[in-house]
């Protein structure tokens, strides 16, 4: 089997805060193949941007970032210095951040922008960087990418925006993408455009890439691998078909009861409702961190520490305390608003 482009082992990230110690991503596990889309979802504030964040190195100054094994392309990055770490941003590892108007900066150009990752990772003239940023623009579907060079991002619709990020983070061929929710500013039919356009662009070059959203019609599409994230932890991983077919964690069986399926949910019916929110992660957590939401929960629930472990397939794992069988049917039930 070939070497992964990413591999993490008890991958911890805390944040002081003013009350204590957040415990804002709590023993992550997980690997990316070359050429393969894994999704992370979960609701807002379970951890999903840190994770991403703590794997560019791009932590606020008050966290800390810990892990046993944090690998890319065969590189340990965990011993890396700020120069060494700008080395592989935006040449081996790329990310492409939720608001692109907030990414981009208003006082260069596009074509400054675009060029700056590969002049000073590639050690090209302006003249090569040019024509590689023109060849990108067009690849991502701008017309006329010549002549935007020369315009600023105030002048370009959000969608056009978010295509220009998607083109930087292609500038090197990085190895690895981390894309952060690249469609929430968008409309339906241009947020499909752009998952379209990340799933042919990871196709033709062949570049791994972490998804994370909240949004699981979007997760259908394009994963191969599906992490549900819940108040730090994963609670689920395993393919799309397996996640999708049979949910195997409560938390997972109630954010698919909250889509409305084509064909099946009649107009007016309501859809699943999860009660409550995402638990304070400041100090440490006993048992399951979905107990207080959950309609399943006992007293195995309630401390203790609840590992991943194996449903039907190897390859497929949920943090519960419920057998597969149970799983199974609980999964069947209708839960209403």
């Amino acid at each position: 089997m070939a070497q992964p482009i990413l591999e993490i082992e008890n991958l911890c990230v805390d944040i002081k805060v003013p009350s204590g110690l957040l415990r804002a991503v709590q023993n992550i596990n997980f690997s990316v193949a070359k050429g393969e889309t894994l999704c992370i979802v979960g609701e807002s504030g379970c951890g999903k941007s840190i994770t991403a964040l703590s794997l560019m190195n791009l932590l606020p100054r008050t966290a800390t970032r810990s892990a046993d094994k944090l690998m890319l392309d065969g590189r340990d990055l965990r011993g890396l210095g700020e120069r060494e770490m700008s080395d592989l941003r935006g040449n081996r590892m790329a990310m492409i951040f939720q608001e692109p108007m907030t990414s981009l900066n208003p006082a260069y150009s596009i074509g400054n922008q675009l060029e700056e990752a590969m002049q000073r990772h590639r050690n090209v003239g302006t003249g090569e960087a040019r024509d590689r940023a023109v060849f990108l623009l067009e690849k991502v579907g701008i017309t006329g990418a010549r002549g935007r060079l020369g315009q600023y991002p105030h002048q370009l619709s959000g969608g056009l925006r978010q295509r220009v990020m998607i083109a930087m983070s292609l500038m090197c061929e990085p190895a690895l993408i981390l894309a952060d929710e690249p469609t929430t500013a968008l409309d339906v039919t241009i947020q499909a455009q752009i998952l379209h356009l990340l799933a042919d662009l990871r196709d033709e070059f062949e570049t791994s890439l972490i998804l994370i959203t909240h949004d699981l019609g979007i997760v259908a599409r394009v994963a191969d691998r599906v992490a549900v994230m819940y108040a730090g932890e994963f609670v689920e991983t395993g393919t799309t078909e397996q996640v999708f077919n049979a949910p195997s964690h409560p938390y997972t069986q109630g954010l698919l009861r909250c889509i409305p399926i084509p064909g099946k949910t009649k107009r007016g019916e309501h859809l699943g409702a999860i009660p409550g929110i995402v638990p304070n992660l400041v100090g440490e957590m006993q048992g399951c961190h979905f107990a207080s939401r959950c309609s399943h929960v006992h007293d195995a629930c309630q401390s203790g520490h609840i590992a991943l472990r194996a449903s039907f397939e190897e390859s497929h794992q949920y943090r519960c305390v419920l057998t597969p069988k149970v799983c199974a049917a609980n999964s069947k039930r209708k839960v209403v608003a």
